[in-house]
């Protein structure tokens, strides 16, 4: 497969993106300028080979990622089924420790911050959990898991979290 220049760029100002940075910002972590950034991102020139691990590590992603390798470019397939699982696991924790316990709340907060919204009240009915989830699976896709659409089409009952999570797995690259 060749290689895509434009594509690459595409990559760069995706992730760029959901982190969110801007060019500027990318650039003066890679010691750039924000015009090389620029000019990447619209794939008429691309980075030097020696900056891809460091873009790739910035931006959360593997160099495979960036350039659209085919095949095993993925970290990991995660499944919604994985997903509810891991919840519930978290779940599990408040339930056994409490939760104000040091445990639960780091994690908890963490998350919290990670995903933008609160995990406790994302359990409060079937359809928060289907968007918490959801949400969770695309930021696994954004640092490089493998998602089915077909799985989230099967699994994932909110209407509303099913069509949006569908819809960015497009942009994302997913099949």
């Amino acid at each position: 497969m060749p290689f895509d220049p434009v594509a690459l760029g595409s990559a760069i100002r995706t992730r760029r993106l959901s982190l969110p940075l801007t060019q500027a910002e990318l650039a003066e972590r890679l010691n750039v300028s924000a015009q090389a950034v620029s000019l990447w991102e619209r794939g008429e020139t691309t980075p030097d080979i020696a900056l891809l691990p460091d873009l790739a590590c910035i931006l959360n992603t593997s160099v495979d990622m960036l350039l659209g390798s085919p095949g095993s470019h993925y970290r990991r397939r995660i499944t919604v089924g994985d997903m509810q699982q891991a919840i519930g696991c978290i779940l599990r924790l408040r339930e056994l420790l409490g939760p104000e316990h040091f445990m639960y709340r780091t994690m908890a907060d963490a998350l919290d911050q990670r995903m933008n919204s609160r995990i406790e009240a994302a359990l409060a009915n079937e359809n928060t959990m289907d968007a918490y989830v959801c949400e969770a699976l695309l930021a696994c896709m954004e640092q490089g898991d493998w998602v089915d659409m077909t799985d989230v089409s099967k699994h994932i009952r909110n209407e509303k979290a099913r069509a949006y999570t569908l819809a960015r797995m497009q942009t994302l690259g997913m099949k």
